[in-house]
């Protein structure tokens, strides 16, 4: 089969550097790097052996089947299972492949309960305000006492910020008074900021950081933020013109012809399209790259293609373009497109990953 012109290129480098800005940020936390999702469109195992010779913490995954596949590929990291067991006959795989589980439902204690092997690590999570995954907090009296007679080790408490990345939100300060609250005097590890808590809210960093976007270039806030600055795209998603033509003033371009040029220009047509990942959403005007320099999306994403007014950009057929990565963040596309950050990053996955260096 030959392979799609569109590539993207990660670069761990970049990925371990996103780290140590992690670092920087909650210098006497412990760094639960999110994986998941493959590792945000980048690869999950690529990702989760960089970030485990850069000596993180431990790695976060949703659920056991990519646990098991990053312990196949060689990942000796701790790994945390964000979902914990989906089912009781999952609990074996826990101790088996020295997994821990986040555990935040009745049934699974319940399940627990009657497991009669090896003891499970695991967190409790409590829900102080997301409204998703998590016991009410009200509980935690009666779950300590209940974890206590269960085969498990229990490592520490969790939550999770709904509205970490809006800077000032009371809702988020409601919540972490409510696991202050939750945690004080147990002896329990604290974990309850994500990427955007780490960053906006000091109050959030607590014993365990868990971050995911920012590892991977991106910044959980909205345009204009200073933590873009300081981050590097590990991701550079790229292709190449496959055609310019030349076009007279008026002429419509792309399906339901509703992007009409508004002078004579040059038209290149990029080897990519919402097939590769690119949004469909996009409008005319969304920036990309052409030899390093910014032109605009002209008329409707396609299939496999969309085009772009090169202006005065000189370009023939095979020269790049670079849809997002270094020069062009993603939350620049994804704004545009009325999407963020990090559905455009996962979209991207698969057979288009390349290790940043390789040859196109």
């Amino acid at each position: 089969m030959t392979p799609r012109a569109a590539r993207a290129f990660i670069d761990t480098d970049a990925l371990c550097h996103n780290l140590a800005v992690v670092r920087r940020y909650a210098p006497a936390s412990r760094v639960l790097a999110m994986v998941k999702a493959d590792a945000y469109g980048h690869g999950a195992l690529r990702c989760a052996l960089a970030l485990q010779a850069a000596a993180v913490d431990a790695l976060g995954v949703v659920g056991v089947a990519g646990a098991l596949r990053l312990r196949e590929g060689g990942v000796r990291a701790p790994l945390l299972v964000l979902q914990g067991p989906r089912r009781a006959e999952e609990i074996a795989a826990f101790p088996t492949a020295d997994l821990q589980a986040v555990l935040h439902h009745d049934w699974q204690l319940e399940a627990l309960a009657g497991w009669r092997g090896a003891p499970l690590d695991a967190w409790l999570k409590f829900d102080t305000g997301m409204g998703r995954l998590g016991f009410a907090p009200r509980r935690i009296d009666e779950l300590l006492r209940r974890v206590a007679s269960l085969p498990l080790r229990l490592q520490g408490l969790m939550t999770h910020l709904a509205c970490a990345d809006e800077p000032g939100n009371p809702h988020t300060a409601a919540q972490l008074r409510c696991f202050a609250e939750l945690g004080a005097g147990r002896g329990l590890a604290l974990s309850a900021s994500n990427s955007a808590g780490l960053v906006a809210w000091p109050a959030a960093r607590l014993d365990w950081v868990r971050c995911g976007i920012m590892l991977y270039g991106a910044s959980p806030f909205a345009a204009g933020h200073p933590l873009q600055d300081e981050l590097r795209p590990v991701m550079n998603f790229e292709t190449r013109l496959l055609a310019v033509n030349r076009h007279r003033r008026g002429d419509s371009v792309g399906y339901g012809a509703t992007w009409h040029c508004p002078r004579d220009l040059d038209l290149g047509l990029v080897a990519v399209g919402y097939a590769d990942g690119y949004p469909r959403a996009a409008p005319g005007g969304t920036p990309v790259l052409v030899n390093g320099r910014r032109a605009a999306l002209a008329g409707r994403v396609s299939m496999d293609s969309l085009a772009v007014d090169l202006g005065d950009i000189e370009a023939g057929p095979g020269d790049p373009v670079r849809l997002w990565g270094d020069g062009l963040p993603v939350n620049q596309i994804a704004d545009a497109a009325g999407s963020i950050g990090y559905e455009l990053l996962t979209r991207v996955r698969g057979s288009a990953l390349r290790d940043a260096g390789d040859a196109d």
